[in-house]
């Protein structure tokens, strides 16, 4: 992306930020940091910190989000964003990327007129010596779809790579239906059209050609066959959008794999991440 690109997209999302409606009205501050702010003429994205309170109305939206395996942030970032892409948005992780050496720039802080920020977003000049920042975190299997995946999220599976806990290797999983006679049943927790229906089947039907059989195969939440009630050990786990990732160490514990289909989508590609147990005794706990 150019720079000038960038730019405007910034100056969009302070339009909406001095629009303040709501979510963005629960913002405290905004910050840059990366390429960008470095100087970067071809910056791959922007990288913002956004602090912000929270409401009932925003709490509700995000339990509800979690509850369906959908983005709990989905509001605030199309209220930044509008319908654009390359604005990535780090939520309340300023004193994580501080903590880890990064600089960030503040652009807007509560209480002070939009102005301000686009005062500061003009002296972030060019500098044709300032290249891309290198992504830190990053294993091979994220290459290209690391955007989807979340900061704190990368920190914590390239630990359980660098302990040799485990294994990742990246998929592209096919459109297909799974033939077993609970798989439909095991579908119908989403409606036709849900994003999170095409990743199950598309899993569950990778996982059968695979030889591995659905009764041990903890789907999102809930075990394809049986009850999650059970005393029963699911040696499979699988799980969409990051909804159950604080769970993948635990589950290696006892279980063998875990299955992550990043970034469920109605007709885009289902990259996912098969994650192998390797050596129990070092899994983290996270």
């Amino acid at each position: 992306m150019k720079r000038e690109r960038a730019t405007k997209l910034l100056n969009d999302m302070l339009d909406r930020l001095e629009e303040g409606r709501w979510p963005l009205d629960l913002i405290d501050e905004i910050l840059v940091f990366g390429s960008y702010a470095r100087g970067a003429l071809t910056p791959s994205d922007v990288d913002l910190v956004v602090e912000h309170r929270t409401d009932d109305r925003l709490t509700s939206e995000v339990v509800q989000a979690l509850s369906y395996g959908r983005d709990p942030y989905a509001s605030m970032k199309r209220a930044l964003k509008g319908n654009s892409r390359g604005l990535q948005i780090h939520f309340r992780e300023r004193s994580t990327l501080e903590g880890d050496g990064f600089e960030l720039t503040p652009l807007w802080t509560r209480g002070e007129p939009v102005a301000a920020a686009r005062t500061r977003l003009a002296a972030l000049t060019p500098d044709p010596a300032a290249g891309r920042a290198p992504r830190d975190h990053m294993i091979e299997a994220f290459d290209g779809i690391d955007r989807w995946i979340p900061r704190p999220v990368r920190i914590d599976l390239t630990d359980l790579v660098d302990r040799k806990a485990a294994t990742i290797q990246r998929l592209e999983l096919a459109d297909a239906r799974p033939s077993h006679p609970a798989a439909p049943e095991a579908l119908t927790r989403w409606s036709d059209t849900s994003p999170l229906r095409r990743a199950a089947a598309a899993v569950l039907a990778h996982l059968e050609a695979s030889g591995r059989p659905l009764e041990s195969v903890y789907l999102h939440g809930d075990p394809v066959i049986g009850s999650r009630y059970s005393d029963s050990v699911w040696q499979i786990g699988v799980g969409f959008g990051w909804r159950y990732y604080g769970s993948i160490a635990r589950h290696l514990r006892q279980g063998t794999d875990w299955f992550e289909v990043v970034r469920p989508t109605r007709t885009q590609a289902l990259h996912t991440l098969h994650i192998t147990v390797q050596d129990r005794t070092a899994l983290p706990r996270w």
